[in-house]
């Protein structure tokens, strides 16, 4: 009788073809390894699970993913927070965590039925092709989400504004309040099908200088974040963003990574919103920024994701809170 026990040359491949296509989806989770790694989370008041207004800069933003925030009004249970759920490589969500949750029940089936780790699977080769062709299709899947991006992306011609932030569009001028429905740096733009119509507080207006805080802060948080500079991140951050942003640094320690982020420039950037509530006032900017985002092995130093002399770009809606008076600090962050 033949036997079903794999051989070892055979095996080697297998194991290897394994751990190179685990290396690669690590890689590609670690894809957008910047501040906020393409994830929309934080809080933003009684805005939180409504959608901001859009803006030349972003004509949409994706709904909140994690938040402290209670989602009341729709009767759904927030997203965790902080702390509340361990992160780790076989506790992540979707792709990752499907793929590793579906080798390791076909490995522990095959042991049960005492054929070997992987027969669970079919055959030697059988594992190859479905590890083949998971990355494949995995790999298509995000070209084409990243030029479907990419189109929705507004161009202009004659390149960026001298004024990457519109400060024109303050006070109900510019192209921002077109956006708003005409109410401009208000932020009380009329409601919109398929958003929040709750609680939306009271209009603020802002100043020039609360534009320049805004840029300010974009590079700092993103220099802050690529230094792994906890102490100046939980400054420039709520305590809720702080412990997000403090998760993913503690992630990218477990894998053995550091994430640098340098040359941080904003080149177009105008309001969505600005309100006050209670004792709070908020304001939701859509940036568009580029950067240098690079991920390294800690141990070699050798440049695991990203190329040190290519800049890429983001568009995020980032919204800021203070008290009256005080000094705005990153609330939430939501992808464009």
């Amino acid at each position: 009788m033949r036997s079903l026990r794999p051989r070892p040359a055979a095996l080697r491949v297998v194991l290897g073809a394994l751990f190179l296509a685990v290396g690669v989806l690590v890689a590609t989770d670690f894809a957008e390894a910047r501040a906020g790694r393409g994830m929309s989370f934080g809080s933003r008041g009684s805005r939180t699970w409504s959608t901001p207004a859009p803006t030349p800069t972003a004509p949409s933003a994706q709904p909140m993913q994690r938040s402290a925030t209670p989602q009341n009004q729709l009767g759904a249970p927030a997203t965790r927070a902080p702390g509340a759920q361990p992160g780790g490589f076989f506790n992540r969500g979707g792709f990752m965590g499907g793929l590793m949750g579906g080798l390791l029940g076909a490995g522990i089936f095959g042991l049960l039925m005492g054929s070997g780790f992987f027969s669970g699977l079919g055959s030697l080769s059988g594992l190859l092709g479905l590890l083949l062709q998971i990355a494949l299709i995995f790999i298509v899947v995000r070209l084409v989400m990243g030029w479907l991006r990419s189109r929705n992306q507004p161009s202009y011609a004659g390149g960026g504004r001298p004024d990457p932030m519109a400060r024109d569009a303050l006070n109900g001028g510019g192209m921002a309040s077109g956006a708003a429905g005409g109410n401009g740096a208000s932020g009380a733009a009329a409601p919109r099908a398929g958003f929040d119509t709750g609680p939306r507080g009271r209009p603020l207006q802002l100043e020039g200088s609360d534009f320049d805080s805004f840029e300010r802060l974009l590079g700092e948080v993103q220099g802050a974040y690529g230094r792994g500079d906890r102490e100046t991140l939980f400054r420039l951050l709520t305590p809720e963003m702080a412990g997000y942003m403090g998760e993913e640094l503690d992630e990218l320690d477990r894998e053995g990574l550091e994430n640098r982020v340098t040359d941080v420039k904003l080149l177009q950037g105008d309001l969505s919103e600005a309100w006050s509530e209670g004792s709070s006032e908020y304001a939701t900017v859509a940036m568009r920024y580029e950067l240098k985002d690079v991920t390294l092995d800690k141990a070699t130093g050798r440049v695991v994701l990203g190329d040190p002399d290519r800049k890429e770009q983001a568009v995020e809606f980032w919204t800021f809170v203070r008290t009256p008076g005080g000094e705005w600090k990153l609330t939430a962050i939501q992808q464009g």
